[in-house]
C-alpha cells in the first residue's frame, strides 16, 4: 500500500508541474556530467604525476649508476631577484664514494675542496666562480691526496624558458687512464731513447750498413752509407733509391741482395769502388730474413766492409807462400801440402823421391787417403792390426792438429821416417818427412857404446868421476860412493866439481885452511901438465888421483887407494 501511495503521489506532483522535474532532471544530469568529468580529468593528472615521478626515479637512478660522481649547485623554482642566495648545494653518492667524504651525500663544496691540493683547490674555487657568476664551462685534471686522478667538467643547465635550473661539477675517476698514459708516455720515452741509442749504434759502425724491405728498396741506412753513395741527403738517399756502385758504375749491391732475396740464404761478393780518389777493395754481405709482421715478406739487412788491407796482405800472404814453397821446392827434406778437402796442393822433388811417386800422378791433386793407399801397396806404411781405423784417425788429424806434430814411421823394410805435421796458413796440414834409418842405425850403435863403457867402468875396482863439458857431473860408479861415502841422491843431481870437493871435505878436518887446499886440489885437477897427485886424508888413508880430458871435452877422474 505504501509503494503504490508514493508512486501514486509523485505521479501527481510531476504531472502538476512537470517543467520543474525536466529543470531537475537537467541539472542532475549536469551535476552528474561535472562529477565525471572532473573525475576523469583527475585520473589523467594521477596518471601523469605518475610518469613523471616515474622519469624522475629513473633520471636519479641514472645519475646514480653514472661511473661519474657530482656536485650540483641547484637554483630557487621560484623567482626572486638574486637566485643565488638560495642556491642549494647537492653532493651524489658516487662522488661521496670516489672522495671517501666523511659526511657522504651532506658534504659541503667545501669537504670537496679539501681533498685537494692547496694550489689546485685555489684554481678549482675560481672555476666554480666562473660558472656560478657567468655560466663559464670548464675542464681540467687534477691529483687529489689520496694520489687519484680526478677529471673535472663544470657547466651550467637551463631550461627552455630561460631559467637557471643548476651548475654542476662532474667529477670522474681517471687514475686508471691517466696511469695508463703515464705509463705509455714512460714507454714512449723510453722507445725514444732506445731508438736514438739505436741509431747512435749504426751510425757509429764504421762501415755502411743498411736495411732493404721485401721489394728491395733502402728504407734504413747509417752514416757510413751517405759517405760512400753519391748522394748526401738521407730523404733523397730513400726517395731516389740511391744505391752504391763499383769502379764501373754497377749496381752490385743490388744484385746481391736480389740473388740472397730470392735463395734466402746469406750471400757475399767482392767489389771494387773508389773513394776520395783511393781504390778500396769492399766485401758485400747481404743477409735475408722474414720480418716480424709477416712470414711471408723477405728483407734483407747488408754490410759494406773494408777489406783493402786484409786483401793487400792476402796478396803478400800468396807471394810469401809461393817464395816458402820455391823455397821448399829445392830442399833435400820431403815437404808435401794437403788442403782442408785433403787435396794434395804442393809437393816437392824430394817428396815424390822418398815415396817413389810418379809426377803424373801427383799432379792430378790426388786425396790424403788415396795417397796412403798407394804408399801402403809399395809396404812404405808401419804394418797396423787394422788398416781403416788407421786411415780414418790420419784424416781425423786434419781437424784436430793446431800445432806442429811429431811422431814416426817405422816401416817394415826397416826404414825410419820422422813425421812433422803442422797446420797450413791457407787450411790443410803441412808434412816434412825425412829418413832417419842413418841417424837412428848410428845413435843406437853410439848407446850400445856408450852401455858398453858405463858397464865397464862400473866393473873396474878404481873410483871413476866424469864431468861433462859444463862442469857438471855426469858418471860416477859405486867404487867411488864406497871409497869417500857420500850420498847418492847428492850425485844424482849433477853437482859442480866445486861441490864434490866440498862433499870430500869431512876427510880433511884436520887441515886448518880448507880452502887453500881445495884451490890446490882443483888446480892440480884443471891443469893440464899435472897427470897424478896423492891426497893424504885424516883417516891416514892415501889416495892417488889422476884426471884425464876426454875428446868430447869432458874430464874423467880416477882415485885409487895406495898401498
Amino acid at each position: 500500500m505504501i509503494n503504490i501511495f508514493n508512486y501514486n503521489l509523485l505521479a501527481d506532483m510531476f504531472y502538476a508541474a512537470p517543467e520543474l522535474w525536466y529543470l531537475i532532471a537537467g541539472i542532475f544530469v549536469l551535476l552528474l556530467s561535472a562529477l565525471l568529468y572532473s573525475l576523469l580529468k583527475i585520473l589523467k593528472l594521477k596518471q601523469k604525476n605518475y610518469f613523471v615521478n616515474r622519469d624522475r626515479e629513473r633520471y636519479s637512478n641514472t645519475l646514480y649508476a653514472s661511473k661519474d660522481g657530482y656536485f650540483a649547485f641547484v637554483y630557487p623554482d621560484e623567482k626572486i631577484n638574486d637566485p643565488r642566495k638560495t642556491i642549494k648545494e647537492r653532493c651524489s653518492r658516487r662522488l661521496a664514494v670516489i672522495l671517501n667524504l666523511e659526511q657522504g651525500t651532506n658534504s659541503s663544496f667545501e669537504d670537496i675542496l679539501k681533498n685537494f691540493y692547496k694550489e689546485d683547490a685555489k684554481k678549482i674555487q675560481k672555476y666554480t666562480d666562473m660558472l656560478l657568476e657567468d655560466g663559464v664551462s670548464f675542464e681540467d685534471e687534477f691529483m687529489l691526496k689520496s694520489n687519484k686522478f680526478i677529471r673535472l667538467s663544470g657547466s651550467r643547465i637551463n631550461g627552455t624558458d630561460g631559467n637557471i635550473y643548476c651548475d654542476m661539477i662532474w667529477f670522474r675517476d681517471v687514475s686508471f687512464e691517466t696511469s695508463r698514459i703515464i705509463e705509455l708516455e714512460s714507454r714512449k720515452n723510453e722507445s725514444a731513447e732506445q731508438t736514438l741509442k739505436l741509431e747512435d749504434l749504426i751510425n757509429n759502425i764504421p762501415y755502411p750498413v743498411w736495411l732493404r724491405d721485401e721489394k728491395l728498396k733502402l728504407v734504413l741506412f747509417n752514416k757510413k752509407f751517405a759517405e760512400y753513395s753519391d748522394c748526401r741527403d738521407k730523404d733523397e738517399i730513400l726517395e731516389k733509391g740511391t744505391d752504391v756502385l763499383n769502379v764501373n758504375g754497377e749496381n752490385t749491391l743490388n744484385n746481391i741482395a736480389f740473388l740472397a732475396h730470392s735463395s734466402n740464404k746469406a750471400k757475399k761478393s767482392t767489389i771494387s769502388l773508389v773513394k776520395n780518389g783511393e781504390r778500396h777493395a769492399m766485401e758485400v754481405i747481404e743477409t735475408p730474413f722474414h720480418t716480424q709482421n709477416s712470414l711471408d715478406k723477405i728483407c734483407t739487412a747488408g754490410a759494406l766492409i773494408d777489406i783493402s788491407e786484409l786483401d793487400e796482405l792476402k796478396r803478400n800472404l800468396k807471394q810469401h807462400q809461393v817464395s816458402q814453397l820455391e823455397i821448399l821446392n829445392n830442399l833435400d827434406t820431403a815437404f808435401a801440402v794437403f788442403d782442408n778437402h785433403c787435396k794434395l796442393v804442393f809437393y816437392n822433388k824430394a817428396f815424390a823421391e822418398l815415396w817413389k811417386l810418379e809426377k803424373v800422378w801427383l799432379e792430378q791433386q790426388p786425396a790424403y787417403s788415396a795417397f796412403l793407399d798407394v804408399i801402403r801397396e809399395k809396404r812404405m806404411l808401419p804394418e797396423v792390426p787394422d788398416y781403416l781405423m788407421f786411415k780414418n784417425e790420419e784424416l781425423k788429424a786434419f781437424n784436430k792438429i793446431i800445432e806442429a806434430a811429431k811422431d814416426m814411421l817405422h816401416l817394415p823394410n826397416g826404414q825410419s821416417f820422422r813425421r812433422v805435421r803442422a797446420p797450413y796458413a791457407l787450411g790443410g796440414l803441412i808434412f816434412a818427412f825425412e829418413d832417419i834409418s842413418d841417424s837412428l842405425a848410428n845413435t843406437s850403435a853410439y848407446n850400445s857404446l856408450l852401455a858398453l863403457q858405463n858397464e865397464t867402468l862400473e866393473n873396474i875396482f878404481d873410483a871413476v868421476l866424469i864431468f861433462g863439458a859444463n862442469g857438471r857431473l855426469k858418471f860416477y860408479n859405486e867404487p867411488y860412493l864406497k871409497l869417500w861415502q857420500v850420498d847418492e841422491t847428492f850425485l844424482k843431481n849433477e853437482p859442480s866439481i866445486n861441490e864434490v870437493l866440498d862433499s870430500q871435505r869431512c876427510y880433511f878436518n884436520n887441515v886448518e885452511n880448507w880452502e887453500e887446499l881445495k884451490g890446490e886440489i882443483f888446480g892440480h885437477i884443471t891443469n893440464i901438465t899435472t897427470k897424478t897427485f896423492t891426497l893424504v886424508r885424516a883417516d891416514l888413508d892415501k889416495i892417488d888421483v889422476s884426471s884425464t880430458n876426454l875428446s868430447d871435452g869432458s874430464m874423467m877422474l880416477i882415485y885409487k887407494k895406495s898401498a
